[in-house]
């Protein structure tokens, strides 16, 4: 799905932490970018079911549904398949990296993340 001409691309962010919800709304809001966001995998499951974006932002580490569980759902079968998915974590074991490559994620950017960085990837993969 592509967003319309001249309609901001809408991402949407995972993470139970506030304060980084509060440095991604940010980063991409301030880049024109429509930014939503969740505490965790299952508030973004439940969002995702009536609403819509371009791109997901999720971090691993979350209660109630991670990232991987959230990914792993979002690949099966959803109207949500084909959504590039980015990770941003403080994980960087190769291990979770081919784990979250395995559930279908599109990029994996590790925390403390730059935001001209964060920006040009959501760019690229946003289609």
């Amino acid at each position: 799905m592509s967003t319309a001409p001249n309609q901001p691309t809408r991402v949407l962010t995972v993470d139970d932490s506030a304060s980084m919800r509060a440095l991604l709304n940010h980063a991409l809001a301030s880049s024109g970018f429509e930014v939503h966001q969740a505490d965790d995998g299952q508030a973004a499951l439940e969002w995702l079911v009536v609403n819509d974006v371009d791109v997901v932002i999720t971090d691993i580490n979350m209660p109630r549904l991670d990232g991987f569980g959230l990914i792993e759902r979002l690949r099966a079968g959803s109207r949500h398949a084909d959504r590039p998915i980015l990770v941003l974590t403080t994980e960087s074991a190769p291990e979770k990296k081919q784990r979250a490559r395995e559930a279908g994620a599109t990029g994996w950017i590790v925390k403390p993340f730059d935001p001209d960085k964060l920006v040009a990837a959501v760019r690229r993969v946003a289609h």
